[in-house]
């Protein structure tokens, strides 16, 4: 079974979408499976990270522009992909760094993710997008 989600973006940070995730995998009546998630852009991640605490998305967001800030700042001034954007090539830096698909086992008919993780959306761009995950869902 398959399913698109699209998760809209008001720039940089982490969106979660576990509980959209978690009402389409128990309408599908799978009871063990494996349901894989790819996302279908080259500027943002997919990542299951702490959902309890909002600092953790705060420090993860700081970490990152810290490591690959934009091409305005003279420690990027090597980049050449620059017309779309001081974000864009950072953001597509960034998206090389971390997953774009996942894989999530199905156990008892849900998502067997730990009691604090949860399923993000990371948007590397500054500008708001609708981006757009395919779900898989396999017996």
């Amino acid at each position: 079974m398959q399913t698109e989600f699209v998760i809209s973006t008001r720039g940089v940070g982490l969106y979660e979408f576990t509980t959209e995730l978690r009402n389409w995998v128990t309408q599908q009546q799978i009871h063990t499976g494996l349901l894989t998630l790819f996302v279908c852009h080259t500027s943002c991640s997919l990542l299951i990270q702490e959902n309890a605490d909002p600092d953790v998305q705060t420090d993860l967001r700081h970490f990152f522009h810290r490591l690959v800030p934009p091409t305005t700042d003279p420690s990027m001034s090597y980049l050449t992909h620059t017309y779309e954007g001081p974000d864009d090539m950072p953001a597509h830096i960034k998206a090389a760094m971390m997953p774009v698909s996942l894989s999530i086992p199905v156990v008892n008919g849900a998502m067997a993710l730990g009691t604090w993780q949860g399923v993000y959306i990371f948007e590397h761009r500054a500008a708001p997008h609708a981006r757009r995950v395919v779900a898989h869902l396999s017996p």
